[in-house]
């Protein structure tokens, strides 16, 4: 009966969930139509020529290349800010101290858009690869620290007492109680980068790199391929998504809540 249960309302989200994708499309089909008298182009924004554009970028492995580095820039910039802000969210978890002083600096540093940072990136790390990752790790790091403290300071007591009482050591401790414990924050503050990320790597990959999504969509703005352009976005927004679920379903299986 459970398992029936279950079933019957995954099948009732999924069917919801395509439904709301069916109805953004149709949306989006009514407001090109609309902009039709205004924007001579609307007919190539429209949905019909979006997909038509979409499958044969795809067919002909056109979008391979972009796709696979974005996806390397995203890993990589996740995994920087990961070995960077897992260490500091301990710390800052465990110190109040640490806390109480650094607080301020990081809310500060926190609030400055990581797309100010472009220029100051180029002028110092070069055009390339090493600016982008700079600036996804500046983006992604600090709900990484921030969930990662949170996460410590919620621990239960009883269990860092209990592993003193049995004479634990204090890599013993890290890894058997505390990250262990703290895995559902960590993986919740990545969930967060990550869309945090995906939203900043676009005007990333358009500082002079020649590959990626954001350099793509540089491409077809400037050859006037404007169904190819929205054939990107599409792209995107699908991958993005699909990122989110990953995240989201690693989240649920560690922290065993219903999906």
């Amino acid at each position: 009966m459970n398992r029936s249960l279950r079933t019957a309302n995954l099948s009732s989200r999924l069917a919801l969930s395509v439904a709301g994708l069916v109805a953004l499309v149709v949306l989006w089909g009514i407001g090109t139509y609309w902009l039709k008298g205004s924007i001579e182009m609307a007919r190539l924004l429209s949905p019909s020529p979006t997909f038509h554009s979409l499958y044969h970028l795809l067919a002909d492995n056109q979008l391979t290349m972009h796709t696979m580095m974005s996806m390397k820039r995203v890993l990589v910039g996740l995994g920087l800010a990961l070995v960077m802000g897992i260490p500091i969210g301990l710390a800052i978890g465990s110190s109040r101290a640490l806390e109480n002083s650094t607080s301020s600096a990081f809310q500060f540093l926190r609030m400055i858009s990581p797309l100010s940072w472009m220029p100051i990136a180029v002028m110092v790390f070069g055009i390339g690869d090493a600016p982008i990752y700079f600036l996804l790790t500046f983006a992604a790091i600090w709900p990484i620290i921030l969930n990662t403290a949170a996460g410590v300071r919620q621990l239960n007591p009883r269990w860092l007492m209990l592993a003193k009482s049995l004479s634990a050591t204090r890599s013993e401790v890290l890894f058997r109680i505390v990250l262990p414990g703290i895995l559902g924050h960590i993986l919740t503050g990545v969930r967060l980068a990550i869309g945090i990320i995906w939203i900043v790597l676009v005007p990333c990959e358009m500082l002079g790199v020649s590959s990626g999504l954001g350099y793509f969509i540089l491409d077809t703005r400037d050859r006037l391929a404007y169904s190819e352009l929205m054939a990107v976005i599409v792209l995107i927004g699908a991958l993005g998504y699909l990122l989110d679920v990953i995240a989201q379903k690693l989240y649920q299986y560690w922290t065993h809540t219903p999906g």
